[in-house]
């Protein structure tokens, strides 16, 4: 059996075998992990492409359901 592939943590740099010695491969650490995942939330990561545009769903969202009139045809 071969040894254990050795790499750089994304995160610190910091080298990690990939192992059960480290449960959040490929990051070092619990610590490291959340960084990341904080990086990808505020945008400081993200995957290249041209922005898209919002569904029609979404920009619904912010009038109200009732049908014009604001009463519901009652009235």
């Amino acid at each position: 059996m071969s040894a254990p592939a050795r790499h750089a943590c994304p995160t610190c740099q910091r080298p990690i075998v990939w192992s059960e010695e480290f449960p959040f491969r490929p990051f070092c650490s619990e610590r490291c992990r959340m960084v990341d995942l904080g990086a990808w939330l505020t945008g400081a990561h993200a995957i290249a492409g041209e922005p898209i545009e919002a569904a029609p769903e979404a920009a619904n969202r912010d009038q109200p359901n009732e049908p014009s009139g604001g009463r519901g045809g009652q009235g």
